[in-house]
């Protein structure tokens, strides 16, 4: 084994240790130290020399970018997954076929579209769905991700409050607290306009919260047009006609932005 691969071996060795102990720390300091060694390796993306070593290299970055996305996650760090899965993603795209599968890529692969999913950057997640292959859309992850995505777009939120109950792996569990965090938003819009007011154990189930003070800390945070008098909550927003007003103009924007999307795309 060249040296350089032997002193990256070593050093992942140190980073799976590390992470298995919740180490965090000393898990970002190792992985900076990787990636800087993976800048050494010709074979790696964009590149792709067919050096001596390549499929050793490609495999053992592989695990690496891999190992930081889920770090990344441990670490609640959004902005530090995009960018671990960016670098990743090269691994599963374009080396495909100079190395083997990796076991992990369907449920990462899940993750990332869990991430926009969560931040309801709907265009972007049909884009990245349009790239995997139909043994991808198969898998359970995935699988799992779609039928939250219809569940969203149909306004079916009780499913997806089920659905944060039976994750099929634990790191989405973060993108699915924050996936809850948009549904209640999506909610809470609709319910301005359909409601003049709600009782407070009303707005507590609808908005999917588990006590009275919870429901308190999100209108005062995120909902501070609302009040709350006599164990109601009211509504302070000039209501449309109807509540099929409000379920066309929803539709209309969903369907303006997967038109701009699909013009992008072509």
């Amino acid at each position: 084994m060249e040296p350089e691969l032997e002193e990256v071996s070593h050093k992942f060795a140190w980073l799976n240790f590390a992470c298995a102990r919740g180490e965090f720390a000393s898990c970002a300091a190792l992985l900076l130290e990787l990636k800087v060694l993976l800048t050494k390796f010709t074979s790696l993306p964009p590149s792709f020399e067919k050096t001596p070593n390549a499929v050793q290299e490609l495999k053992i970055a592989r695990a690496i970018y891999e190992q930081a996305v889920i770090l990344s996650i441990k670490v609640k760090d959004q902005d530090a997954f995009k960018r671990n899965f960016c670098q990743l993603k090269s691994f599963y795209m374009d080396a495909r076929g100079m190395i083997v599968p990796s076991p992990d890529e369907y449920p990462i692969v899940g993750l990332n579209l869990l991430s926009l999913l969560a931040e309801n950057r709907i265009a972007e997640f049909h884009v990245e769905l349009e790239l995997l292959s139909p043994e991808a859309l198969g898998h359970s992850c995935i699988r799992y991700v779609l039928d939250l995505e219809r569940s969203f777009m149909e306004g079916t939120y009780n499913r997806l409050s089920n659905a944060c109950q039976a994750v099929p792996h634990e790191a989405y569990v973060f993108f699915m607290d924050h996936l809850a965090a948009t549904i209640r938003d999506e909610i809470a819009d609709c319910s301005v306009h359909a409601y003049d007011y709600l009782s407070v154990p009303d707005a507590r189930k609808m908005l999917i919260f588990t006590s009275d003070q919870e429901l308190l800390e999100y209108i005062s945070k995120a909902q501070p047009e609302w009040d709350i008098k006599n164990r109601s909550v009211l509504c302070r927003m000039a209501k449309p006609k109807s509540r099929m007003h409000i379920h066309a103009l929803q539709q209309i924007k969903r369907i303006v932005s997967y038109a701009q999307e699909l013009v992008r795309i072509v």
